[in-house]
């Protein structure tokens, strides 16, 4: 049915026609797998894995930013590794190799390694003979205490890698619905949740708003405009936004997030912007216009409170080369929406968090 309207034009107003109810979404009470996850330093969430026969647990970061899980091997000797559990592939009775190697560079790190294949569960999920990354040499990272990273971005279309261990679990059919939500409280360590197969409706109130991704493929959406006080100070032509769990700052083109600091009076300090502590109780809201709603940002969320008393905004440049306006929605935007990422659909919903 869906081939057939989207054959003939007509998808889109039967959408909106009929639009999608929450009860197409399994709620509490069906196979939900919810995650706790704890936060790191007001910013990143991680939570607990284990990969191996018998299980090995590791810390790892969810994110939407990218499509691979990896952690350290027994092997690597970089310092980062020396000092965080690493997976003795030796011990597992599941475990098995392959002649493959890879590199990723992420935007605080690189790694390098090699891929491997054992059972992992996320939970009550188990994703068997799932294939994985060993690092064996890691640079970057730098006071951040995960273990891994597990990617819940859509496979990446751009070269044949390893399937990701979401894609996996929705092929096993472990998954009643193929979704997955966030809820990131910021002020408490613990929490922060992630849930697999439904949605727990207790994390938010009202309705989710739905927004369909640009392109099936990445968790990007159009956003209409950024806002301060009425007045448009960025995103003025409509802009893309790529919602990254992965990421804990709000990025954008760093002309335009040098204007932001500007305006909230943030002045720079090392490779940071700080704002007078006193001044953050009077600092306006800032408001993402995505599909005509508006999503309010107050500053509480996006200045925070560093270790030594100081308070820094949490907006950042990137050097993104890209012919579209892009911005980076992570956690301090995330912190106060709860978010689900809908792969059955391709689309995001956000609804105000509890």
């Amino acid at each position: 049915m869906r081939n057939t309207v989207s054959g003939k034009n007509m998808l889109n107003n039967f959408l909106k026609e009929h639009a999608y109810r929450l009860s197409q979404i399994s709620f509490r009470g069906s196979n939900l797998t919810t995650l706790p996850l704890r936060n790191i330093s007001g910013m990143l969430h991680m939570g607990t894995i284990t990969i191996g026969t018998p299980p090995q647990e590791f810390q790892v970061l969810f994110d939407t930013g990218s499509s691979f899980l990896w952690v350290p091997s027994i092997s690597c000797k970089s310092s980062m590794c020396s000092t965080r559990a690493r997976f003795r592939h030796l011990l597992s009775s599941t475990f098995r190799s392959t002649n493959v190697t890879f590199r990723i560079t992420y935007e605080s790190g690189r790694i390098k390694g090699i891929v491997v294949r054992d059972t992992v569960r996320i939970g009550d999920l188990v994703s068997t003979d799932q294939l994985f990354g060993l690092s064996t040499e890691e640079n970057g990272f730098e006071g951040l205490p995960f273990e891994g990273i597990l990617g819940l971005n859509y496979p990446n279309i751009s070269s044949a890698g390893p399937i990701p261990i979401f894609d996996n679990l929705m092929k096993q059919g472990a998954l009643s619905e193929p979704v997955f939500a966030f809820y990131l409280n910021k002020s408490k360590q613990e929490g922060s949740v992630v849930m697999f197969g439904g949605v727990d409706q207790r994390y938010y109130e009202g309705e989710l708003n739905w927004i369909p991704l640009i392109k099936p493929g990445r968790w990007t959406i159009h956003m209409d405009r950024i806002s301060m006080r009425r007045e448009v100070i960025a995103c003025s032509d409509g802009c893309e936004a790529i919602v990254d769990t992965g990421t804990a700052a709000i990025r954008g083109p760093s002309t335009l997030v040098n204007n932001i600091q500007k305006l909230i009076g943030a002045k720079p300090r090392g490779s940071k912007h700080c704002v007078p502590c006193s001044a953050v109780n009077t600092l306006p809201s800032i408001i993402f216009t995505i599909n005509s709603i508006s999503y309010t940002v107050p500053a509480q969320a996006y200045i925070l409170k560093g270790s030594r008393g100081r308070c820094y905004s949490t907006f950042q440049g990137h050097t993104m080369s890209s012919s579209t306006e892009t911005w980076i929605l992570g956690d301090v935007f995330l912190s106060q929406y709860f978010s689900v990422f809908d792969r059955g659909n391709d689309r995001i919903g956000l609804a105000q968090a509890v």
